[in-house]
């Protein structure tokens, strides 16, 4: 059964491709090849304010450079996400970028009267979260407890109702063999086919 897939890629520099390019063009591949119907996200091709306070991400205006954006991740069912860890977390643009999106009245309903729990804006959907890392991935999953992108997927996937959540972590990136390289591109190419 084909599904809707967005691909989001989460990194920042388009001047050159990336290993996260090369594992996003894989999994659309993949997905292309089993039917699913795609859409995609480069948010290096994207220009859009950092937003600097609760009221303006309250009540300001979704930038008219992102609503396509939204109407994207609301055609979704399942949502892919692929970025490098710096500094030990998601690069700031994608972080922008989900401030900017993550709306309410489109992520979250507002709660009743003065109830801070809301209603989840985005059920029905699932993602796969894909990160490349200097380290070994085993380090940042038990050492560091893969802090970060538990909290992508509790903090923010989670509050809007995106669930289940599944991560792919890939280490020691910055001087991957090339053979090491092609097993993953072959994992993301059958991740894409499968629609997970």
């Amino acid at each position: 059964m084909s599904k809707r897939i967005l691909v989001i890629q989460g990194h920042p520099d388009g001047s050159e491709p990336h290993l996260c390019h090369a594992l996003a063009n894989s999994y659309s591949e993949g997905a292309t090849d089993a039917g699913h119907v795609l859409r995609q996200i480069n948010l290096a091709e994207l220009d859009f304010p950092l937003l600097r306070s609760q009221k303006e991400w309250e009540h300001g205006q979704l930038p008219a450079s992102l609503k396509q954006a939204q109407d994207d991740i609301a055609w979704a069912e399942h949502i892919v996400f692929f970025f490098p860890l710096w500094l030990g977390d998601m690069p700031a643009l994608l972080k922008g970028f989900l401030e900017q999106v993550a709306r309410p009245d489109f992520a979250f309903k507002r709660g009743e009267g003065d109830s801070p729990w809301g209603k989840k804006g985005l059920t029905g959907r699932s993602a796969r979260v894909v990160v490349t890392m200097g380290m070994p991935a085993i380090v940042y999953r038990w050492y560091f407890r893969a802090h970060s992108v538990k909290s992508l997927e509790r903090n923010i996937l989670g509050f809007v109702g995106i669930a289940p959540v599944h991560e792919t972590l890939i280490g020691m990136t910055g001087n991957i063999k090339p053979e090491d390289a092609a097993k993953w591109l072959g994992k993301l190419r059958g991740m894409g086919f499968k629609g997970e």
